[in-house]
C-alpha cells in the first residue's frame, strides 16, 4: 500500500517509494528466499551496494557515495 502525507499527498515520500520499488525489482523480485534472516542479509548487502557502487545517471555516473564525497569535496 502506497503511503501518503496528511493530505492524501505522495510526492514527499517520492523518494523512498522509488528506492523501495528499485530494490523489490532488482533483488526481491529474482530470488527466492528460505526464511527472514536470510532476505534481511540480502538486504543489507543491497543497500550497501545500492549506495556504494550502483552508478546513477542523474549524479553524473557516479554512485551516491561518490557523489557527496565529490560534491562536499568542491564546495569546502
Amino acid at each position: 500500500m502506497q503511503s501518503m502525507s496528511r493530505k492524501g499527498n505522495c510526492l514527499d515520500n517520492a523518494i523512498i517509494e522509488n528506492f523501495f520499488g528499485v530494490l523489490k525489482s532488482e533483488l526481491f523480485y529474482l530470488n527466492e528466499y528460505n526464511s527472514v534472516s536470510q532476505l534481511h542479509a540480502e538486504i543489507r548487502k543491497y543497500i550497501k551496494y545500492y549506495n556504494r557502487d550502483r552508478i546513477r545517471l542523474n549524479l553524473n555516473g557516479m554512485s551516491p557515495v561518490e557523489y557527496r564525497t565529490h560534491y562536499f569535496k568542491n564546495i569546502a
